[in-house]
């Protein structure tokens, strides 16, 4: 199949070759020609699979055959996080360039008065956060009763968020009938559902991969480390090979990916750190930096783990495990897009062990252990568990027989 079987319009045809898209992936082939009949949709694919495109070139075609003067917004595409949100208005303005929509975009980290004289101005596709986009509307500094279409991406995030009520909140403000589509890594679980059907009506559900699985591009190793020594040396190996041309390494906490940093700086790589913290220009600045390679190794926390779409990214480095399963998964869908292989290594002490069990069972394989030379761990996997279930064992038993004290004699009084 091609794009052209879509029959899609030539501007929309001609922006697709521009960018490089040979054929679409299985989630654009299977959602757009329902988004093209003008159908609500629910659809899930595992990240890096093409999700942005699947629903933008539908919007867009709606566009072209529904031309009117632009003045307040007919679309209406939220993201649950700015990375996202700026990762969708990229995409907008690539597959519109010989259409040229007026496009917005609206999230938080920049000034509110700005984002105001901004939706002003004409616009046909407002890109936003739901949190920035509700404290404009209290001010009513944007009019959504002409939207058309609502997408909202990563429905499974921005529940885990709490942006719940805030979208049905911004959804309850259009007053007219509306199209919609509700996108997502992950349809499992009863909250993606239960939102569906508040949304959508009368969706086709579109299950390209099952729920949470992984992209099946991306190679998984485990590497077992000793202590915080030789997981330094085993994450500066990794990233000194010749096949690493850029990485990420996730940490949990913004402290460790601090130091982490620091570390990989005093080895002289190249690497700087992306967290929560960072107004919107420097994640914009550090991320432009590591997209065009000025910067090899981007250290993050999870707000890194979505949102991202880079597609030269060889690998990714779980320097701390995941405490959950679909969260790990966000994280190694960084790599491997775009039909590219990818590489995801974690680095596993004993400690790590039971949040690895976790995402097994959660993934329902076991990640293959290997080893580098001259860097192989003293343990094995069994005989951490085994030692570890003894001392649980040992531990339990201890407190059980524990003597209870000694009831105090009464005294009498003569």
């Amino acid at each position: 199949m091609n794009f052209e079987d879509f029959d899609l319009d030539p501007a929309l045809l001609e922006a697709i070759h521009k960018q490089g898209f040979n054929k679409p992936t299985p989630i654009q082939q299977a959602a757009i020609p329902v988004l093209l009949e003008r159908q609500d949709i629910l659809a899930g694919a595992a990240t890096g699979t093409g999700k942005t495109a699947a629903f933008v070139l539908p919007i867009l075609q709606y566009l072209l055959e529904e031309p009117r003067p632009a003045r307040n917004p007919r679309v209406l595409l939220l993201a649950p996080t700015r990375e996202l949100a700026f990762q969708i208005h990229k995409v907008v303005k690539q597959l519109s360039e010989f259409c040229a929509f007026p496009t917005t975009i609206i999230t938080g980290g920049f000034k509110q008065t700005q984002q105001l004289e901004r939706l002003d101005q004409a616009c046909d596709i407002l890109v936003a956060t739901p949190g920035r986009l509700a404290k404009i509307m209290e001010e009513d500094g944007v009019d959504l009763s002409f939207i058309e279409w609502v997408i909202l991406d990563e429905a499974d995030r921005m529940l885990d968020m709490g942006q719940g009520p805030t979208v049905r909140a911004l959804l309850e403000a259009i007053p007219g009938d509306f199209h919609a589509g509700l996108f997502s890594a992950t349809l499992g679980g009863s909250g993606v559902q239960k939102f569906a059907e508040e949304i959508l009506d009368e969706p086709e559900v579109v299950q390209i991969d099952a729920p949470n699985q992984q992209s099946q591009q991306v190679q998984q190793l485990v590497y077992l480390a000793n202590d915080k020594p030789h997981k330094q040396q085993l994450l500066s190996s990794v990233l000194q090979d010749a096949s690493c041309i850029s990485a990420i390494v996730f940490c949990n906490k913004k402290e460790r990916a601090l130091e982490v940093t620091e570390y990989l700086q005093s080895q002289n790589l190249s690497a700087q750190v992306l967290h929560g913290d960072f107004i919107q220009a420097v994640r914009l600045e550090k991320m432009q930096k590591f997209t065009s390679g000025k910067i090899k190794i981007l250290v993050a926390t999870d707000v890194a783990a979505r949102g991202l779409d880079m597609r030269h990214i060889t690998h990714v480095v779980n320097y701390d495990i995941p405490f959950r399963g679909d969260i790990y998964i966000h994280r190694i869908g960084r790599t491997g897009r775009a039909q590219q292989a990818g590489i995801a290594i974690n680095l596993v002490e004993r400690h790590d062990l039971t949040n690895l069990q976790r995402i097994e069972y959660h993934l329902g394989q076991r990640l293959p252990i290997d080893k580098i030379s001259g860097l192989e761990a003293n343990f094995t996997v069994q005989e951490a568990l085994k030692k570890a279930s003894k001392a649980k064992k040992a531990k339990k038993s201890g407190k059980s027989k524990k003597a209870k004290p000694a009831a105090k004699k009464k005294t009498t009084r003569k």
